[in-house]
């Protein structure tokens, strides 16, 4: 489970750039966070996965504070941002090899999630080049594998269709839900609001650091669409 308890986060004394979050995302939750830019979404990733730290409230992963138990919650997540920053110097295997590396991943299991995920996507071939060399949605598939390695119980996400291709996308949505089907858990904001109603059972609507609206998908949209909700929601104060 992650929990964000009366979380709150300020870059300056004057203006809090998230002002009293509290979202609970249970096993099995495909989870959206929507907002315009700038509304409190990245900053609130960030706290989650312990980039971040924060002044007001805590943030939980399976009942672990993220300030006061920062590796053993990270072990627990992945995370992706919407412009993985990989090393370019290395080559896709090696990279991965590094990851799994840091989890302590043996080398029987690591062959066996490298394999299946870069057959997946398409990357198979291309694992012995070097980084550098990979287009921007080769990059995102690149990190999409990484977070796999040590088989997180959390994916936390940042744009994660930023870049791909229609086919990559496609893949990307299946893995996400089968990810979720078996228990684990994907937090995620997304500019794609065709995609998150679609995709998932559960939404937390963002403006100005502040939730406006969270809950179930059908709950939050009735007999309307996402972006219906989302512009009535947004666009007036």
């Amino acid at each position: 489970m992650l929990e964000i308890i009366n979380y709150s986060k300020s870059y300056n004394k004057s203006k809090k750039t998230v002002n009293n979050i509290n979202l609970k995302i249970e096993e099995g939750d495909l989870f959206a966070f929507i907002g315009h830019n700038g509304a409190g979404k990245s900053t609130t990733i960030k706290s989650i996965v312990g980039i971040l730290d924060f002044e007001e409230g805590d943030i939980l992963i399976n009942g672990l504070s993220i300030k006061k138990n920062p590796v053993e919650c990270k072990k627990q997540i992945a995370y992706i941002p919407d412009n993985p920053d990989l090393y370019e110097s290395l080559t896709g295997i090696k990279y991965l090899n590094f990851i799994a590396d840091v989890y302590e991943i043996s080398s029987e299991k690591r062959k066996e999630i490298i394999e299946t995920y870069a057959d997946l996507f398409g990357l198979k071939d291309a694992l012995n080049n070097y980084i550098a060399s990979y287009s921007h949605g080769m990059k995102q598939k690149l990190a999409l594998i990484s977070a796999f390695i040590h088989e997180p119980k959390i994916l936390v996400l940042d744009e994660p269709f930023v870049g791909l291709d229609p086919k990559a996308s496609f893949l990307v949505k299946q893995v996400m839900k089968e990810f979720c089907e078996k228990g684990g858990i994907i937090f995620f904001s997304t500019h794609i609001l065709e995609v998150a109603q679609k995709l998932c059972n559960k939404i937390a609507i963002i403006k100005n650091g502040q939730l406006v609206t969270t809950g179930l998908m059908e709950d939050v949209i009735g007999d309307a669409s996402l972006e219906d909700v989302f512009m009535e929601l947004t666009e007036h104060e």
